[in-house]
Order: C-alpha cells, then structure tokens, then sequence
C-alpha cells in the first residue's frame, strides 16, 4: 500500500472538485466568490460558454478583446479558494485575479469603493498546510500595479474611488468580534475579506500570478453596513471592479506578460 500523492493523481483527469479538463479554461481566469456573480461577470465576455458548475465552483469561458479569459467560483473563504486555484492551475490557469466584495477598516474608505490588496495579513488556516505562519502572503507586483493603474482610470469620473494596501483575510465571519476589528483598524489595514491570502499562497508555490480587487459593502470602522437591504453600492462596485479586471488583463496580455 502506497500513500497516495495528490499532485500526481491530479494530474491530466477531470478535476475532482471544479469538474473541468484540459482546455477548459483559459490562461487567464477571474475569481469571484460567489457562483451567481460569475453570471454577472460572463455579461462582458464575447461568446461566454458555461463550461461547469459543480458544487460552488461555475465557471464560464469567453473572450474579451479577443483574449480568452475565465472566469470561476471559489466559493466563501481559503479552504475552497485554495482547492479551485490547485484544479485550475492544473489545467492550464496562469494568472487569477479575484473579484470580491469586503468591509473596509479606514474612514477614507466608502461602501462601493474599491481596495486592491497588495499583501494580505494570514488571518486563516489553509496557508499553514503551504508555508510557514510567518511566510508573507504577497499579490504578484505586476498584476497589482497594472490593476491599480486601470483603476485609477477607471474610477476618475466615478463616484466609487480606488485603494490599495494590506488586507486582513479571515476565516470566521461572525467570529470577528468589535476587539478583534479595532486591532485590524489599528493595525492600519485596509480592509477584510476571506479568501486572498491562501490565493496568493498558492500562486508563490506554483509560480502563478495572483491578485485581489474587492468592492467595499460595508466599513466597520463607522460601524455603516446595509445588512438586510440590497446595497446598490456593492452592485456598481461589482460592476466596475469586473470591467477593471478585464481590461486589466487585456493590457498585461498586449504587453506580453510572462505567464
């Protein structure tokens, strides 16, 4: 009897959790968290396919601009983040960028703003399985620089501004109690969400490029939310974070990115 070896056995077979094979999806692929968002996501792919959608993982394939981008479900928080960036980078994935909503922690900060997150403090569990606790979990440089850039641009004559900076990614929603924000507050980081850091964890051990752009649907430090209510500020943040995504990856594709 042998141990079995998970990078071997996933190897070149329909991926266990994702349900997809070579071919299925592209190089380039955006990562929103929820499966209903990547419907709003395949709205701005030419001849968008639903290729998949098994458990909460649904992705599509099409082209924007001519460049063949995916777009997948990771579902909410590391554990299944981590377990869609293994499946996709074994067929054929390169670069994620994640589409994602989150609470922003600084007063500059508004509901429908947009943070992208240049490192993310490891506030979960899964990385611990990939690298030691004091392994930095870092986006790649020049994703993120590009995606700031077109952001910038993006939101000049828009109500929503752009961010950038640390991120605190967390793996217990309701665990986070007012003691534990005011610490993330005082710590001056951005923002929270629940999924960046083992994506980024991921890509540095398979040498993939990763990056995190999150619409802000609430802000703890003024204690403003909209729980209960539909948040028209998120729905455009969404909207525009996914159309800076892409134009993002359309540039780093026509500048030659080494993928």
């Amino acid at each position: 009897m042998t141990v079995v070896n998970k990078d071997e056995k996933t190897q070149g077979i329909r991926q266990y959790h994702i349900g997809m094979v070579d071919g299925d999806v592209a190089e380039y692929v955006l990562l929103p968290g929820d499966p209903f968002r990547t419907d709003i996501i395949a709205k701005y792919l030419d001849d968008a396919e639903l290729v998949a959608h098994k458990r909460e993982h649904k992705t599509y394939t099409g082209f924007y601009k001519g460049v063949r981008i995916s777009v997948t479900s990771t579902g909410m928080g590391c554990p299944s983040t981590a377990i869609a960036a293994e499946e996709l980078a074994n067929i054929g994935a390169k670069v994620f960028i994640r589409l994602g909503s989150c609470a922003a922690l600084q007063d500059e900060i508004d509901i429908g703003d947009l943070v992208v997150t240049t490192g993310a403090m490891k506030n979960e569990g899964t990385s611990k399985f990939y690298v030691p606790d004091n392994f930095p979990a870092i986006a790649d440089l020049e994703v993120t620089s590009e995606l700031i850039s077109v952001a910038k641009e993006y939101c000049t004559d828009k109500s929503a501004k752009v961010h950038w900076g640390i991120t605190s990614t967390d793996d217990s929603f309701y665990g986070e109690s007012p003691e534990w924000i005011q610490k993330l507050i005082d710590l001056g980081l951005k923002n929270i969400e629940m999924e960046s850091s083992a994506l980024f964890t991921v890509c540095h051990r398979r040498g993939l490029r990763g990056a995190t752009i999150c619409a802000a649907a609430a802000n703890h430090k003024r204690g403003e939310n909209l729980w209960g209510k539909r948040n028209l500020p998120l729905e455009e943040g969404i909207e525009l974070e996914t159309q800076i995504a892409l134009e993002t990856l359309y540039r780093l594709h026509q500048g030659g990115l080494t993928l």
